[in-house]
Parts: structure tokens; sequence; C-alpha cells
């Protein structure tokens, strides 16, 4: 018996620091396994389930993510009535930020163009415990500016083998950076925030498993002096192993802040 199916597309944003990630597992607590037992409040009659457009890592936020939700056999009578009462239910740490009825031929793993993180930081003095959930704390004295210039030679097409983890060989390693910098943080404020912190931007198509925190981690050795900009520059050559990063930078400093779609 044919099934008639409904597309929904829902923007939304979230707080990671007391979840384990988007995916779905036992016994904890996820991004993905909160939305589908909300949606159990919500709708309890109805057949649906939903796919995620990026599986952020545990304690990883996203100030704009997205999932597809696919409901069996009747439409949402009002799209806008459903977003306030899924809201009600949701936990407060995760929000819908708006809802799109789409078509079949939608894909929201395909159709994704590009995603933007941001790694929040501070240095030096030991930040206030209300930063924890927002920003990684690195207690030293970095240099800035060296950081600064080898953010800066990410940006373009570079084998990055040497900034992921557990990847299948048939991976494609190479991947084109269309924005990367560190910029003083001017996007995040809070009146219990350091007076200076910074932002790491990075911008692409898509990303290897642990790609972001190992180059975070990598500008971190580099504000050290444990690596200098020529090693950077080295890590990024094709069959080049000798550079594998194993420095992954604390994951609360790390947000998806945007996904932009076709």
């Amino acid at each position: 018996m044919f099934r008639k199916r409904f597309y929904y597309f829902i923007k939304m944003q979230y707080l990671g620091y007391r979840l384990h990630g988007w995916q779905k597992q036992p016994d904890v607590k996820t991004v993905e396994g909160l939305i589908t037992k909300t949606l159990g409040w919500v709708m309890p009659e109805a057949k649906c389930k939903i796919l995620g457009t990026s599986r952020t890592d545990a304690m990883v936020s996203a100030e704009e993510s997205a999932f597809e939700l696919f409901l069996d056999h009747e439409p949402l009578e009002d799209p806008d009535e459903f977003l306030d009462l899924f809201n009600k239910n949701l936990p407060q740490d995760i929000r819908a930020l708006s809802i799109e009825e789409v078509d079949k031929n939608f894909n929201i793993i395909q159709h994704s163009k590009t995603k933007e993180y941001a790694y929040l930081f501070s240095t030096g003095k030991k930040f206030h415990p209300f930063c924890a959930p927002f920003m990684a704390n690195f207690q030293e004295d970095l240099d800035i500016e060296k950081m600064k210039q080898a953010a800066e030679l990410f940006q373009g097409t570079h084998n990055f083998k040497n900034y992921c983890v557990r990847v299948s060989d048939k991976s494609t390693f190479e991947r084109e950076m269309l924005r990367s910098e560190i910029v003083e943080n001017q996007l995040y404020t809070a009146n219990f925030f350091p007076e200076k912190s910074y932002i790491f931007h990075i911008h692409a198509a898509g990303f290897l498993r642990h790609q972001v925190r190992l180059m975070m981690g990598a500008l971190v050795l580099v504000g050290r002096g444990e690596l200098s900009l020529d090693d950077i520059k080295e890590s990024l050559l094709p069959d080049n192993s000798h550079f594998q990063m194993d420095y992954i930078a604390p994951a609360s400093g790390l947000i998806l802040n945007k996904i932009e779609f076709d």
C-alpha cells in the first residue's frame, strides 16, 4: 500500500556542554535522542523519523544547525503552531528556530553548501567558571600573532590527512578551507567573559572527524613555540605523515556557527 510522506526542514540551536553529541546513543543524553523523545511527546500517534545535517561531538554547541523531519500519513496542520509546541517541550538548552516544508527531492546531507565553525578561546589567567560551556581556556601566554599567521596557512586547498582520526583510507583528505583566521572575539559577549578572548573561524564544505579541533590544537602548539609555521606548511602536503597531529583542543570551545544550503 502506498504511504504518503511529508518532509520538513527544521533549523535549530543547542548548547552542547551537558550533551554527548548529536547522534543517539543508549544511556546518555544526545541532541538527536532528546529531539526524538520530544517528538514522541508532541506527536504521540505520528510515525516519523529525523536526519541531522551534522554530527557534532560531545560538548560541542551549535548556533545554527538543522535536521529533516520525515512524517508519514498526515502533514502538520499548522507548522508554526507545531514549532511553538515543540519548543515548549524541548529541554531549555535546545531550541527550534524555524520550520519549512520541503519536497522529497530535498536532501539535508547533499544540499548543505558550507559549514562555518567558530572556536572560542582565551589565554592567560583562568577564566570565570561560567565561561566553561562556551570557550576553552589555555592558562598560558600564547603567541597570538604567530597563531594568526598559522591559521591563514590552512586557507585554500590542502591535504588534511594529518588532521583527522579514525577515518577510512578511502576518505577524501583534500579539502578547501574557504576561510581560516583568528580574530579577537566580538561575536559572543557576557559580563563574566575575560576582558579579551579570540575566535578561530574556519569555513568549508565539509570536515573530517575531529579536523577543526586538531587544527586548533596545532595552532595552540604554534602559540607555545612547539610547532613552527614551516611545520604547518609541511603538515598540509600529501603523503607527509611526519606531522600527524595528536593534540585535540577541548570540545567545549567549538561552535557550529552556521550551515548554508543550496
